[in-house]
């Protein structure tokens, strides 16, 4: 075996280690959006923070049952980790349409960013600017709503929507404190 492991094998450890990881912050096998909170150490949050995690957290809870399963878990890390492009847009997609009717219009728009910048901290537009300037760029028909081609196809064509919306959804912090263990009790 030595230094040639295949791509296999090498998705098998780490898949190995990132179970290692959930089984010890989740004894049972399942994380609740408390255990969520406390794991990412949310006490002092801001209420956008908060709201940002749990949507996080439903997008993530596939089957809505309340509850973060290590199937669930390790689909979610491969998403942010090795997702390709289109299918990490269809994730934030899902996560901006707040009320699920298929279209994201700016109210929605400008609550995830709020959310999303009270955790990243200060980003280079304010919530109303980001949504104004995705709306601009790519509400193709003007009528307020982006229906999820015309959200992929405007992000994947506009290399500066697609650089701020990449680094606004960096869930790399999540990762790190996830990786490193850190945890207070439950």
């Amino acid at each position: 075996m030595g230094g040639s492991e295949s791509k296999e094998e090498l998705v098998a450890m780490e898949n190995h280690h990132w179970y290692a990881k959930f089984m010890k912050a989740c004894p049972s096998g399942e994380l609740s959006l408390y255990e969520c909170k406390k794991l990412l150490t949310l006490d002092n949050a801001s209420a956008e923070a908060i709201s940002y995690v749990e949507k996080v957290f439903n997008t993530f809870d596939t089957n809505k049952d309340g509850f973060i399963d290590f199937l669930e878990f390790i689909a979610a890390i491969n998403l942010v980790i090795r997702g390709k492009i289109d299918q990490k847009l269809k994730w934030y997609f899902k996560l901006y349409d707040a009320d699920g009717n298929g279209t994201i219009d700016k109210k929605e728009l400008i609550s995830i960013f709020t959310a999303i910048q009270a955790i990243n901290g200060n980003q280079e537009l304010s919530p109303e600017d980001f949504a104004n300037v995705v709306f601009q760029k790519i509400d193709i028909n003007n009528d307020g709503e982006l229906t999820l081609d015309e959200f992929i196809n405007g992000v994947e064509s506009d290399e500066y929507l697609l650089e701020m919306i990449s680094k606004s959804f960096d869930l790399s912090n999540v990762l790190k404190v996830i990786q490193s263990g850190r945890r207070h009790s439950i």
